[in-house]
């Protein structure tokens, strides 16, 4: 793309003597730059700051579980509740089953980065925040978690959001979630550690590692009553309970992992629900017959795996402590600070160009005006003049405490909830998509001489300008929130809302972390964000 807009700018620039070029050229700067000399202009950036309704919260790509406090934001915590199926049904337990244990596993995303002789593995965990003990609790969940919304048009899902609601007025109950416990610990913390499976060597009587897994969470599952697992799956064995998705959602219908603080702290995962590892394993051992050659019934005990996937619908309930009031947002004027927090936390819209300034004949005018007489001729719609870069800073504000700050954030439209055309645009990559879209959206820049400590993001929106100009858009609110994954732009709908219909990034939801910025009306004057064009025009003699 970019090859192809250096292609058009050169044969505009030679085909075209008299006239402008269009601002679809290429870059031009002072090392290829012939009769034109470049130059700076800014213009200003209006914030407001807004907590986030209860946010649509089933079918992500990824589920957050833990608890964390943020210094600024307060806590948040963030429990799951979804679906399992069994891998076959009508399954055959065999004679005289026993369960031996049942095992919880669901990966956290990792990567390895070394490897040992003996094929040890060394992993680096991704989106884990914090590193103090937090309570997990996991119960039997019986709500049934139902497919279809019954008060919406035929075959419209069913949507379940971050505050437990399927809409303002029906709500998971807490009672049906919390059925049998099925596993309790106060002090988890998630961990990047390979995790070990022994067995005995039946030879030697020694134990030997036999399975090497990558970091999860793996929980050895209670049997209350010491007949749980017995009595609702061997026990089962000819039930049609068994025997159909449909039937087995209604007759087991899933689990409740709950998080809960331990401490001021806390710590936070990222689950991979997606992955073919995320699974609930019931492992057993019954009797099987085998013929052997006189026709003689040989009976057997063997080891055997029943597996129940994660599958249907996975929400997840996430609630943050809103210690900041926005109603008193002077939506006219603006505000110091600009507050960011991703869950259901807290977004800020942006208006560009929302001041005045004066124009050549000295009147004062608005800046969108200007913006626009400035770089296009209105009568001709020819370019007067080239926008080579744009881009807005946002400046951490030190006076408040930013830890584990976000190293990304998002620009968007806010009245159509799409990225804006720099995002599609940037075809920077990385080894991990957490790291892409560079150019557009810059990661956070951090003191080298201190903690680390954040500075400030840098986001262009070169093209989004020239958008509004070439094809006389609209100068739309923009938003501006924290993500994850940068490639995470799904949306994820926002309840409640009044006019049209809002929604927030997935990546946004998925993040506990947040940031405070200096807003329009900071005290620091050299730290607003503002919009600045770098600009070439011709030098007409």
């Amino acid at each position: 793309m970019k090859f192809l807009k250096f292609l058009l700018f050169i044969f505009l620039i030679y085909s075209c003597e008299k006239d402008l070029i269009s601002f679809e050229s290429g870059v031009i700067n002072s090392e290829n730059a012939i009769n034109f000399s470049t130059n700076q202009l800014e213009f200003s950036v209006k914030n407001n700051s807004e907590n986030l309704n209860p946010v649509q919260s089933n079918g992500l790509p990824s589920y957050l579980l833990g608890s964390y406090n943020h210094p600024q934001f307060g806590a948040i915590n963030s429990s799951f509740v979804g679906q399992l199926v069994p891998a076959d049904y009508n399954h055959n337990f065999g004679d005289n089953a026993v369960i031996d244990s049942v095992i919880m596993r669901i990966p956290i995303y990792s990567r390895g980065v070394e490897t040992s002789e003996d094929g040890d593995i060394t992993y680096e965990i991704d989106s884990v925040y914090g590193e103090a003990p937090i309570k997990i609790s996991v119960y039997r969940n019986n709500f049934f978690l139902r497919t279809f919304d019954p008060y919406s048009e035929f075959g419209i899902s069913q949507k379940y959001f971050t505050d437990g609601s399927l809409s303002s007025s029906e709500f998971l109950n807490p009672s049906q979630l919390e059925g049998d416990l099925l596993f309790e610990m106060n002090d988890f913390v998630p961990s990047a550690e390979q995790i070990n499976l022994t067995e005995i060597d039946t030879s030697t009587g020694e134990p030997y590692v036999s399975q090497k897994l990558s970091p999860s969470i793996r929980f050895k599952l209670n049997n209350p009553g010491d007949n749980f697992w017995e009595t609702n799956f061997i026990e089962n064995e000819e039930n049609q309970v068994l025997g159909s998705e449909n039937k087995f959602k209604d007759f087991f219908r899933g689990i409740y992992i709950k998080a809960e603080q331990n401490g001021s702290e806390g710590s936070m995962m990222l689950l991979n629900l997606a992955s073919s590892n995320s699974r609930i394993t019931i492992h057993y051992s019954s009797d099987n017959s085998v013929i052997v050659d006189d026709n003689v019934d040989l009976i057997e005990t063997n080891q055997h795996e029943y597996v129940l996937n994660f599958s249907g619908n996975l929400v997840n309930i996430i609630e943050n402590e809103q210690l900041f009031n926005f109603s008193e947002n002077d939506e006219e004027l603006g505000n110091e600070n600009i507050y960011l927090s991703g869950g259901q936390g807290v977004i800020s819209k942006l208006d560009l160009f929302s001041g005045v300034m004066e124009n050549e004949n000295g009147e004062e005018v608005n800046e969108f005006e200007y913006f626009k007489d400035f770089f296009v001729d209105g009568e001709t719609n020819r370019a007067k003049r080239i926008i080579n870069e744009a881009f807005i800073e946002f400046f951490v504000n030190s006076s408040f405490t930013n830890e584990d700050e976000p190293d990304r954030i998002y620009i968007y439209n806010y009245e159509n909830n799409t990225p804006l055309i720099d995002y599609y645009l940037d075809q920077s990559i990385s080894s991990t998509t957490i790291n892409a879209k560079i150019n557009h959206l810059e990661p956070l820049k951090r003191d080298s001489t201190s903690n680390g400590e954040g500075i400030s993001y840098k986001i262009r929106i070169t093209e989004h300008l020239n958008n509004i100009i070439l094809r006389d858009s609209s100068n739309a609110k923009l938003g501006l929130a924290v993500i994850s994954d940068i490639a995470a732009i799904q949306n994820q709908l926002i309840q409640n809302e009044s006019g049209p219909t809002k929604s927030i990034v997935t990546g946004s939801l998925l993040s506990p972390k947040g940031t405070i910025l200096h807003g329009n009306l900071s005290n620091s004057v050299d730290k607003r964000p503002k919009i600045k064009i770098y600009y070439t025009e011709p030098d007409i003699e």
